[in-house]
């Protein structure tokens, strides 16, 4: 698809590189590729700014069946700039 930018399926989502108009299909896209290749922690940089953001991202997880648990991260995890996300693993569903 023309404009797709390949990022990474590592665990590491840093939303600082898209548009806000990506992210609620982006981030379903991207946890589902992690639980396939069972990165089941997975860290969601949104940015603290003014929390938008990171508001976006906490409705998207708490609407996906597949989310067992999310919290902000701890301050050597970008704190509230970022997002900790546990996935549940494909076999168990």
């Amino acid at each position: 698809m023309a404009g797709m930018i390949e990022i990474p399926i590592d665990g590491v989502l840093d939303l600082h590189t898209f548009q806000p108009r990506e992210v609620k299909n982006l981030v379903p896209d991207y946890l589902q590729l992690c639980r396939e290749r069972n990165i089941l922690h997975v860290r969601i940089i949104h940015g603290k700014g003014t929390g938008a953001l990171r508001e976006t991202v906490h409705a998207i997880l708490r609407r996906l069946p597949f989310v067992v648990d999310f919290q902000l991260a701890d301050g050597t995890a970008g704190g509230w700039g970022a997002t900790l996300v546990q996935l549940q693993p494909l076999q168990a569903e």
